[in-house]
């Protein structure tokens, strides 16, 4: 009896050893397990890049302009006042100045007598030529009877008409000149008159180009004084902004001065009218203030109806570069050593592996990758430090990465 008990309890005891022992060995593979670390990784993946700078600028108007009389005068009549919309050539006020009606009654008096002066020349000349004609054929015939026979015809007789016949010509030439002086005072006279009656016009002040009435300096009755000296201080009539086309004025940073170019598209949102449009850059300054360091670049708007008022404010993205199916990975997921460029890489056998990059386009979010990875490899974007190569991982997928594809549009501040 004593030996059925011993075997017993020595069954009962190897059933308790073995039970231990595989107690341990699951508590020992539970803590392998939990001493593996995750990782957070990103697929790299190919889409478009599109680097866009994002900047507010202020509208101005295409033009701005102080309205002045050419001629001085009293304000007889003003037609327009602030807010107005004017058109090109559209009478904006009318000036009196009497004296200017009878300096023109003066120069069509002018006009007429040196157009008799021309005529009564014209007759001089015709007179002096026919006199002439007459003279220098009887000094021929004389000239002839004397050489057919000598002796017949004096000599005084003959040289009197000779002289005759020169004394004629050279008053054709006189006539001639006076013709000429008589048409060139015609000329003068005619000048004066469109002169004067250019002033009368003056008179009539009108808007040189479409737009609005921003300003209005003066009232019915008020002196005028020609605005075509620099030394007279002259007032305006009124300033017209041309407003039916804006400018965008915008800062471009140094960094990014590089980019612009003509014809770069901008999208522009203007939050006061809740109105979003695209635009293109049409002209910037080529040259960097050195107190902003930002070069001055400008965006023309149209602006027919109105709704955009020269002082808004718009927020716009301007593209500055566009690749189009690259291999790109998050930003974060880049380690900087000096100028070296790394990514850590999780394998097939989820270990970890430093690969060396090239980096193309960056922008905030995505960055385009030239060389180092290939499409579908898992790069750890977090943490970068806690990792070390050879070192196995549980990869952790971000949502970001789980999309088919990836159009990146990148902006900076």
């Amino acid at each position: 009896m004593w030996k059925r008990l011993s075997l017993l309890l020595a069954a009962l005891t190897s059933i308790a050893a073995l039970g231990l022992t595989a107690c341990d060995s699951k508590s020992a593979g539970d803590a392998r397990a939990a001493e593996i670390p995750s990782a957070s990784v990103s697929l790299v993946k190919r889409g478009n890049i599109v680097h866009t700078l994002s900047l507010a600028g202020q509208f101005q108007p295409y033009q701005v302009v102080d309205v002045h009389a050419k001629v001085s005068g009293y304000i007889k009549d003003i037609y327009v006042d602030i807010g107005d919309r004017v058109h090109q050539g559209q009478v904006l006020a009318v000036l009196e100045v009497p004296e200017l009606g009878a300096q023109l009654q003066g120069t069509v008096a002018d006009v007429a007598q040196t157009k008799d002066e021309v005529v009564r020349a014209q007759h001089e000349v015709a007179r002096a030529q026919s006199e002439h004609a007459a003279l220098h054929a009887d000094y021929k015939r004389l000239k002839q009877a004397a050489a057919a026979q000598p002796g017949l015809i004096a000599q005084q007789e003959l040289d009197d008409a000779q002289a005759k016949d020169l004394a004629s010509e050279a008053q054709i030439d006189a006539a001639k000149s006076a013709l000429s002086a008589a048409q060139q005072k015609a000329a003068g006279a005619l000048a004066n008159h469109e002169r004067v009656s250019d002033l009368e016009d003056y008179t009539k002040v009108t808007a040189p180009l479409d737009g609005v009435i921003i300003w209005r300096y003066a009232d019915t009755g008020a002196l005028i004084q020609a605005g075509t000296s620099s030394d007279t201080q002259s007032l305006p009539i009124v300033k017209l902004s041309q407003s039916g086309l804006l400018r965008l004025r915008l800062p471009v940073p140094e960094d990014a001065v590089a980019y612009i170019h003509e014809g770069a598209n901008v999208n522009v949102r203007v939050d006061a009218v809740h109105r979003t449009f695209v635009g293109k850059v049409v002209r910037f300054t080529r040259n960097v203030s050195l107190a902003t360091r930002t070069m001055e670049t400008e965006i023309d708007v149209e602006n027919k109806d109105l709704s955009l008022t020269p002082g808004m404010y718009a927020n716009t993205d301007i593209e500055l570069q566009q690749h189009d199916n690259v291999l790109t990975i998050p930003e974060p997921a880049l380690i900087q050593d000096g100028n070296k460029t790394s990514v850590l890489v999780v394998d097939n056998d989820h270990r970890v592996q430093i690969r060396n990059v090239q980096v193309g386009l960056q922008g905030s979010n995505r960055v385009e990758i030239k060389s180092g990875l290939q499409e579908g490899d898992m790069v750890i974007t977090g943490a970068q430090s806690n990792f070390q190569a050879g070192e196995i991982v549980k990869p952790k997928m971000e949502q970001s990465s789980l999309n088919n594809g990836v159009t990146q549009q990148d902006g900076d501040e």
